[in-house]
């Protein structure tokens, strides 16, 4: 392991910036959106929707366009077909993931195989590559995330209601139905600002483990919200930077950062 000594003070960096910045932006709406996720018990629904814009990163490449834009198409076909299958009985919730998780993945598969097989791009895609964040994808990590984070800040009652009982809440009148393919479509959405940080292989971690980590707290939902932030938001930021000192893959350290912030819960939990 080699530490870059330069890089103790790395913020004069437009780089690291831009890492930084769009590093916490990710980490806050990917902790927020993975905490519903996590309450609806439908966690893997982020790991299959990840892997299932895999195939949309490999069209992307392969036909010249933004792979994040590719891959946001994807990922959003993907909601509305897990969606339908839901509703016509097609297939269970789980099983529709999986259905199109192995569509997705399989279909980029194939897409690397008509390219001539991997490259250093495709890589960077699979496992994370922030420090390399340029200011076009900061952009567009911001309009998105602003997007999201207003929807939860509108809707997070009908959200929170929904998902502890969906039946009541359609008889009190919330569209139930309308606001559960919307929060679909900000999982998408979500997958694909997350791909730049930690990569489509590592995006489940950074949308589960920090709102594990808030609930065993047992704190009031406002503070579950804002611990889950402040767990998503420290971890990426300390991952990033021992990733720049220590000259480690970032996306590796992040999660590695949260699993830490995880098992010290547990030993609170256990020591309270």
């Amino acid at each position: 392991m080699q530490v870059n000594i330069d890089l103790f003070n790395p913020f004069g960096y437009q780089f690291f910036q831009n890492a930084l910045i769009g590093g916490i932006i990710v980490s806050v709406v990917c902790g927020l959106v993975g905490l519903f996720l996590i309450l609806k018990k439908e966690a893997m629904l982020g790991d299959g929707l990840s892997h299932t814009a895999f195939g949309g990163i490999a069209l992307g490449l392969l036909l010249g366009i933004n792979p994040l834009i590719a891959a946001l198409g994807v990922s959003i076909l993907a909601v509305f077909t897990i969606s339908y299958m839901r509703r016509k009985k097609i297939a269970p919730s789980d099983s529709a993931v999986a259905v199109m998780l192995a569509l997705g993945f399989s279909t980029g598969l194939i897409v690397i195989s008509i390219a001539g097989g991997f490259n250093v791009d495709l890589f960077s895609y699979l496992f994370g590559s922030i420090l390399t964040i340029s200011f076009s994808d900061l952009l567009l990590v911001s309009v998105l995330s602003t997007f999201v984070l207003l929807f939860i800040g509108l809707f997070h009652r009908e959200l929170l209601s929904i998902v502890f009982d969906e039946e009541t809440s359609r008889i009190m009148g919330i569209p139930t139905t309308r606001l559960t393919i919307l929060f679909d479509l900000l999982i998408a959405v979500t997958i694909v600002l997350s791909i730049k940080v930690i990569g489509t292989i590592l995006v489940v971690a950074l949308l589960v483990i920090p709102g594990l980590c808030a609930l065993k707290l047992n704190l009031s939902f406002k503070k579950t919200l804002l611990a889950t932030t402040l767990f998503s938001a420290l971890s990426t930021t300390t991952g990033i930077m021992l990733s720049a000192i220590f000259n480690i893959v970032t996306a590796g350290l992040i999660v590695f950062m949260l699993v830490t912030a995880f098992l010290i819960t547990l030993l609170y939990k256990k020591l309270d």
